[in-house]
């Protein structure tokens, strides 16, 4: 089967005035911090934590949090968070300038939830935002 996009749902194109590049600044919870430390198990010398705003869900762009060797890119802004090198691209530095990251223990497992003051909406399970 094969779609068009004249007729369908289309698709979307980064947009050129996300690109613009701001000083960026993030807040932790004090139990985002605590997880964050057992997951960088001790590599916090040779690792970063590295946030992206990628193009994808159903709001327009998804969170990614990784912990990564620390990249070569020269691109990153490096913000330090009680020891440990957070790495945030400056092609995503406008939309995630101000955001939250907390840790939230449910029944399901815990995991990091993000607040985006940038966003001008959200989806219902709080990976995604637009």
């Amino acid at each position: 089967m094969t779609m068009g996009i004249l007729g369908g749902d289309g698709f979307s194109l980064p947009v050129v005035s996300e690109t613009e590049v701001v000083d960026v600044k993030l807040n932790f919870t004090d139990k985002a911090i605590h997880a964050l430390k057992q997951n960088m198990n001790g590599d916090e010398s040779t690792h970063v934590l590295v946030i992206s705003a990628q193009s994808g869900g159903c709001s327009g762009y998804l969170y990614d949090m990784k912990i990564v060797e620390k990249p070569e890119d020269e691109g990153f802004q490096q913000i330090s968070i009680d020891g440990i090198k957070v790495f945030v691209h400056n092609k995503d530095s406008s939309m995630l300038n101000g955001i939250q990251i907390d840790f939230k223990e449910t029944l399901m497992g815990g995991g990091f939830q993000i607040e985006n003051p940038n966003a001008d909406r959200a989806c219902g399970c709080g990976q995604s935002f637009g």
